[in-house]
């Protein structure tokens, strides 16, 4: 028996774990090996790709992709319509024409850090850390690491503050 909630459009890989006291809401799609803390929400027509680990009470809002070689810590927030990617050099297919294939790429990680929170319809750039408290503005475009308790917005994303726990602007620059 299982010890969360999954809307019956989800699909979830038998190779995927998932917490206790999860709720995935229509059309949540879980790969393989990706694996689920205790008490996440995930809502309608999230993607979590193979290998994506996310800690205990994360929220993950409608329409976000989280791509291989993602890792969320526990309390990450991720705002509808987030995306992380994990190719710096994308293409579909080699210099001779031929379809690109899973070997032929290496996965660029991305790391959120415990309680950070990205605001909507932002998207991060592979190999960034996103800090511990830290906050990233709506549409944003995370192309390098966010420090800890940081205020991130912008296109590219910069430091413009500091935040509180609470998300409390406690300074800006």
């Amino acid at each position: 028996m299982n010890n969360y909630f999954a809307h019956p459009t989800t699909d979830i890989s038998k190779d995927a774990v998932i917490g206790d006291g999860c709720k995935l809401w229509n059309s949540v799609q879980i790969r393989e090996r990706a694996h689920l803390g205790k008490n996440c929400i995930l809502g309608k027509n999230v993607y979590v790709d193979e290998g994506v680990q996310i800690g205990d009470n994360c929220k993950i809002e409608n329409n976000c992709s989280l791509y291989h070689g993602t890792t969320l810590e526990d309390g990450i927030f991720i705002g509808p319509h987030v995306t992380t990617t994990n190719d710096k050099l994308p293409r579909a297919i080699n210099k001779d024409g031929s379809l690109k294939s899973g070997d032929d790429w290496v996965v660029g990680k991305i790391h959120f850090k415990r309680g950070a929170s990205i605001g909507a319809g932002s998207i991060i750039l592979p190999d960034v850390t996103i800090g511990t408290f830290a906050l990233v503005g709506a549409g944003s475009l995370v192309t390098k690491d966010v420090p800890d308790y940081a205020l991130v917005y912008g296109s590219p994303a910069r430091v413009h503050g500091r935040v509180n726990e609470e998300g409390t602007i406690v300074e800006r620059f």
